[in-house]
């Protein structure tokens, strides 16, 4: 806990970028959006200096502004940054706080063709466009990603797919083993389609009306949303498919494997995967071993798998759950830095 807040010397900045890859995303979400940046107080006593960048990735039903704000007995991301910096467990970063908020509530980072083309908006526009106007180490050796929950899915899947981007990655108790993670989201799913007649148009219909989000709505969001994400078709009806049948229940396991095919712990399996992960200067998994969510399970397999492949990584397990895990970025940071700034 924190027992008062401690005034930023860095600063925080916002410029407008208007999207190229977004135009057009099925969703109608903005593509004019504000990329947030902190910028460290090094960065005007050094003008020639040069700083490695961390790009942070938020989890579901956030947006970047997010880590940025204040908080009550705790510290966003820059002021946590500086502490650690003043500690000396750190040297100076640019953070990066990108803002891939949609109408489905959040990301997972990946490119789909029923929200939008997000990894190439992040590696193709908001990188570019950072290194641009701010004094970066413009490489992606000296590059990180990181985030918890989707965020953490993100950047893993960054490190698995977009590995030449990044130098190291950092996952916070990241969505994988789908089995578990969200095989238990589909009975509550259908259980909240069934008060819309099954109809998961008149469900979104009745949640953009509706007045807050509740706990098994806020679920059901979620779970279109990584159908969403995970089995985009243009020609179904909402531009994705459900895995089960809406009035039975029934799993449709051809669809199932479409969701599997982006679970971390079968990605893995990929040579090609293998190949880029192994070209990481850094690579960090964690996970409470108490997550509701059930996601220690899934990090224990990728575990295991990394080892037998014989991937460099860290991974801890904490004694914790799946929120208000921030601190654990006191270990996760540091830990970003020096693998970036190693020779």
């Amino acid at each position: 806990m924190i027992r008062k807040p401690v005034l930023l010397r860095g600063r925080i900045e916002r410029f407008v970028l208007v999207s190229d890859v977004l135009r057009a995303n099925p969703l109608g979400d903005p593509i004019r959006r504000h990329v947030t940046v902190y910028v460290p107080p090094e960065y005007d006593r050094s003008p020639d200096r040069r700083f490695p960048l961390f790009v942070d990735l938020v989890g579901f039903l956030g947006s970047g502004q997010g880590h940025v704000n204040w908080k009550p007995f705790d510290e966003n991301v820059p002021q946590r940054l500086e502490r650690l910096v003043r500690r000396g467990r750190m040297g100076p970063v640019i953070a990066v706080f990108p803002d891939c908020w949609t109408r489905l509530g959040g990301n997972q980072y990946i490119n789909s063709s029923a929200v939008g083309n997000y990894a190439d908006y992040l590696t193709r526009e908001i990188v570019p466009a950072v290194d641009a106007r701010y004094r970066t180490l413009a490489e992606p050796r000296r590059r990180a990603v990181f985030g918890k929950s989707s965020g953490g899915y993100g950047a893993l899947i960054h490190g698995m797919k977009y590995a030449k981007h990044w130098g190291a990655v950092a996952c916070h108790s990241g969505d994988m083993y789908f089995d578990f993670c969200y095989g238990k989201d589909i009975p509550r799913t259908l259980d909240s389609l069934a008060q819309h007649g099954a109809d998961p148009r008149k469900f979104l219909r009745a949640f953009y009306r509706g007045k807050n989000i509740g706990h098994d709505t806020g679920h059901t969001l979620m779970f279109l949303a990584m159908a969403a994400f995970y089995d985009p078709d243009p020609d179904a009806p909402l531009g994705f498919h459900l895995p089960m049948d809406v009035r039975t229940g029934e799993i449709d396991r051809r669809r199932w494997a479409r969701w599997l095919r982006h679970d971390p712990v079968h990605l893995v399996d990929r040579r090609a995967v293998q190949r880029r992960l192994k070209t990481l200067r850094g690579l960090l998994i964690d996970c409470g071993s108490k997550d509701q969510y059930h996601l220690h399970y899934g990090a224990r397999i990728l575990h295991r798998k990394l080892q037998r492949l014989k991937i460099r990584h860290f991974y801890e397990e904490f004694d914790d759950n799946h929120s208000s895990i921030d601190y654990r970025m006191d270990v996760s940071l540091p830990w970003l830095y020096r693998r970036l700034m190693v020779r």
